[in-house]
């Protein structure tokens, strides 16, 4: 092991690569119809290198899910694929579009998702998460690749950004079709869910405090009929907040990173959402995993010991770990001269064989 420094899938249709239509809508039995924006809304600019469409296909519990599609222009035949979710919060017009309109760029075919329940994607209720369900998710766009003309089905990695970074290392040891996993400025949202920052919270008292608040805001919800949300990013940040908090501000509350459909830009998850992640373990299966792995994280990056630690359970010559010098947690979201996508594109042509 070396150490480096520093779905049944369903299709439901293409809009500008139609060729594909017929085979993949005789999939689409457990489909919903989304209301899928046409327009250009990203944060990043539109690149003349791929080409763009809108996708969706389904998880194995009927959950309907949207996704943006590149594909990269002038390469014929079948190509290596990748599936690309995160940040914990964000959606896919934000830096999951990003990472995967740029790997389009560099010869995959790439597809941007929203997770169940967020963004374009069905689910009731909106914004409540599960680790179960959203491992699915990936597993899911899996399924779609794979079954997909375009894509040769042995090589298919995944890209999981912060929280869903985490997710990915998760879908990896689940799920054995996913050859190649990059994790980048990664979150485990278990850990951090049930011990809070540093694992300060990691005692029998603080877990019982946290369960009572839970268990009180779930009856507050069931007697008023609807979730209370948990409140995204805060509109004015106090000058005496945590600097990554800053951070997050400076990306999500700025035109830098904000959408409109971006939890944490906006009303941020239902006020529950820590009830299925505080009894469950993402990284528990982590050293079974036998195809490569990637993490990548910044130097100055509060959230470094998430990927440190994840990296010390990874077992073969497979795995590596990239720390990014002087980059905070959100620079590896949509910072391009600091995101390595040499790095990740000739880590995905060495193991996607």
């Amino acid at each position: 092991m070396k150490r480096t420094l520093f779905v049944a899938a369903a299709f439901i249709c293409f809009f500008d690569l139609a060729e594909t239509t017929a085979q993949n809508t005789q999939n689409n039995k457990n489909m919903v119809q989304l209301n899928l924006t046409q327009e250009w809304d990203k944060t990043f600019p539109q690149s003349d290198k791929v080409s763009h469409s809108k996708v969706a296909f389904a998880n194995r519990y009927g959950i309907t899910l949207a996704a943006d599609m590149y594909v990269p222009k002038g390469i014929s035949g079948k190509l290596p694929a990748i599936a690309v979710c995160g940040p914990f919060g964000a959606v896919k017009e934000q830096a999951a579009g990003l990472y995967a309109q740029t790997m389009a760029e560099r010869g995959f075919l790439t597809i941007a998702f929203d997770p169940s329940f967020t963004g374009e994607s069905a689910g009731e209720p909106r914004y409540v998460v599960s680790p179960d369900i959203n491992t699915e998710d990936f597993s899911a766009a899996v399924d779609f690749l794979a079954t997909n003309d375009m894509v040769e089905a042995g090589q298919i990695g995944i890209i999981g950004i912060c929280g869903w970074g985490g997710l990915a290392i998760n879908a990896a040891a689940a799920d054995p079709r996913i050859k190649v996993t990059i994790a980048s400025t990664m979150y485990d949202m278990c850990r951090v869910n049930a011990n809070g920052y540093f694992d300060a919270d990691d005692n029998a008292e603080a877990h019982n405090r946290l369960r009572k608040a839970l268990a009180a805001q779930r009856t507050e919800d069931y007697r008023n009929g609807f979730p209370k949300p948990g409140g995204g990013v805060p509109e004015e940040m106090p000058a005496d907040a945590p600097q990554f908090m800053k951070d997050y501000h400076a990306y999500y509350k700025t035109p830098r990173g904000y959408h409109k459909r971006s939890l944490n830009s906006n009303q941020g998850r239902n006020a529950t959402g820590a009830i299925p992640f505080i009894n469950f373990t993402l990284m528990n299966r982590a050293d079974e995993i036998e195809n490569a792995v990637l993490i990548i994280h910044g130097e100055k990056a509060h959230s470094r010991y998430f990927s440190e630690d994840a990296f010390k359970k990874l077992k073969g010559n497979n795995k590596d770990l990239l720390i990014i010098p002087g980059a905070v947690h959100t620079d590896l979201y949509d910072r391009t001269d600091i995101i390595p996508f040499d790095k990740m594109e000739a880590f995905f042509k060495e193991n996607l064989k």
